[in-house]
């Protein structure tokens, strides 16, 4: 392999539980969002436009969504010969295999991909987080401070501080305490889970945090502590963007809506850094002559014949003939049969809302109703009197 200055290991194997019927069957990362992407798109298109060409996906829970859809890599430019996505699920030596045990142990076991490579510098990203980020910016001061580790760190609302991993940082910007989760914290500088490693500091901290029996093999928890009490030089990387971890079903929901906003934060239409993905295959999209759309993402693929309002359509979406759709995410594949009615709802892929069905509520006190993938609801809308 040619030598690489730096390349990328992208964690993608997290369940992502709190998101509910939309992990039952796929992990986090694989989660359609914005009608045309999956969160990981994010994260890989980062690694495109800067200028990161090799990069490594650890999947773990329910791979095979998540491995189809990079495929060779192309979409996203990273299909060539001298690099290139590589999917790394964990693997069976001739001393056993077992699951990946942590976000360290998961580098740790890939070890060998990442000196065959021999680079410099090794970032470690996630698969589900929404961001638009120039690694290159956070590489070169890492260089700058002479740096062994910087950590990408965003500002948070105090009062949701001790929901992060918090550092804290002296003038000069270099790490001088780092808590997970604190009760109390004494900074409201929030960890992104973005990590510059040089790959001669990480590959010696993961080879010593291995056989430790009381680590939880987590970068967090575990290997930076460690590093900060070495005494290495960590370093801190101010990003003052936007980044979200749509880690629930409300904060998925509220994220996808504010797409639609003029003035939302979160732009993923621009040219500036685009977004890439693996749903560029399709057919444009068809509205029918009774169709009504009003300030809706209508994506290729679809089919509208009835109302969609404020609501985000995904690729291959069926909407029927007097079908009405109210501040919904509908995800691909999903079907909405004539007559039905979705209402401040997220419809997962290839699920179906039955003819004359009723789904969801208007009323912003009620919970969002979510079908999972591939679920049937059936409802009788006209006993109910609408």
């Amino acid at each position: 392999m040619s030598k690489k200055e730096i390349l990328a290991m992208l964690l993608a194997g997290g369940q992502g539980s709190r998101l509910g019927a939309l992990t039952q069957k796929i992990a986090k990362p694989a989660v359609s969002f914005g009608g045309k992407y999956r969160i990981i798109d994010f994260s890989l298109s980062n690694c495109v436009n800067s200028g990161i060409d090799t990069v490594g996906v650890l999947t773990q829970y329910r791979p095979l969504m998540l491995n189809s859809y990079i495929g060779t890599g192309a979409p996203w430019d990273l299909d060539e010969s001298e690099g290139g996505v590589f999917v790394l699920p964990p693997y069976a030596t001739q001393d056993g295999g077992e699951w990946y045990n942590g976000t360290a142990d998961a580098v740790y076991k890939n070890i060998d991909f990442i000196d065959s490579y021999n680079p410099e510098y090794v970032l470690i990203i996630s698969g589900d987080h929404l961001y638009k980020m120039d690694y290159n910016a956070m590489l070169e001061e890492h260089k700058q401070n002479n740096a062994e580790l910087t950590v990408s760190v965003i500002q948070v609302p105090w009062d949701e501080a001790n929901r992060f991993g918090i550092i804290t940082a002296d003038d000069g910007g270099r790490i001088v305490k780092f808590t997970e989760k604190p009760a109390e914290p004494d900074s409201n500088l929030a960890s992104m889970g973005i990590y510059i490693f040089n790959w001669s500091t990480l590959k010696q901290a993961l080879l010593e945090d291995a056989p430790l029996a009381d680590s939880e093999h987590d970068f967090g928890k575990n290997l930076i502590p460690m590093l900060l009490a070495q005494g290495k030089r960590l370093f801190v990387h101010a990003f003052a963007g936007y980044w979200k971890d749509v880690g629930t079903i409300d904060s998925y929901y509220q994220t996808s809506m504010e797409l639609l906003r003029e003035d939302s934060e979160f732009d993923i239409l621009s040219g500036d850094q685009r977004i890439f993905s693996n749903s560029n295959i399709y057919p444009p999209h068809y509205t029918g002559e009774n169709a009504v759309i009003e300030n809706s993402l209508i994506c290729n693929g679809s089919t509208v014949l009835g109302e969609v309002h404020n609501s985000i359509v995904s690729s291959e979406v069926y909407v029927g003939p007097g079908a009405k759709v109210y501040a919904s995410i509908l995800l691909p594949g999903a079907h909405v049969e004539s007559g039905a009615r979705v209402m401040r709802a997220i419809v997962g892929e290839k699920a179906v809302i039955e003819m004359n069905a009723y789904f969801g509520s208007l009323d912003e006190d009620e919970p969002i109703k979510v079908a999972g993938d591939g679920e049937h609801i059936i409802d009788d809308l006209w006993s109910r009197g609408y």
